[in-house]
């Protein structure tokens, strides 16, 4: 329970902001989460984590991220998030002046960024995670 308290809330707040950090940082939050579940499930240090964190339901670092920021986009798009975040978020459907074939996939709109800095703001990642998930979803 402590382990909960400390560590998952620590790596869960504001882990929206953590889209698109560079690779060398992403495996070190991922280690102190590893470490985290090793502690809970008294995992050795030489077993495989893959397991423990699916004994756990918990998602690797990585998922928890992609899964934040999309739950942040199902948010915005269901009108149940701040009007902030909302009105970055916008459909196809509703941009639109004519009718597309894509309006009635719930597809949205991706503003164009010109460097990678501006690629993880979320009025472009948002979306473009969003395009990226299954249809079926």
């Amino acid at each position: 329970m402590l382990v909960w308290a400390f560590i998952s809330c620590c790596l869960d707040c504001c882990n929206s902001l953590f889209y698109g950090i560079a690779e060398g940082f992403m495996i070190r939050l991922q280690s102190v989460q590893n470490a985290a579940a090793r502690l809970v499930s008294d995992a050795q240090h030489y077993d495989c984590i893959t397991p423990v964190l699916q004994k756990l339901h918990w998602f690797p670092f990585r998922r928890r991220v992609d899964f934040k920021m999309a739950t942040l986009v199902y948010l915005s798009l269901s009108d149940m998030a701040p009007a902030y975040l909302a009105a970055n978020c916008q459909l196809v459907s509703d941009d639109s002046p004519c009718q597309l074939r894509s309006a009635t996939s719930r597809t949205c709109v991706v503003r164009r960024t010109y460097s990678n800095y501006r690629d993880r703001c979320f009025a472009s990642a948002g979306p473009q995670l969003w395009n990226s998930l299954p249809a079926d979803l």
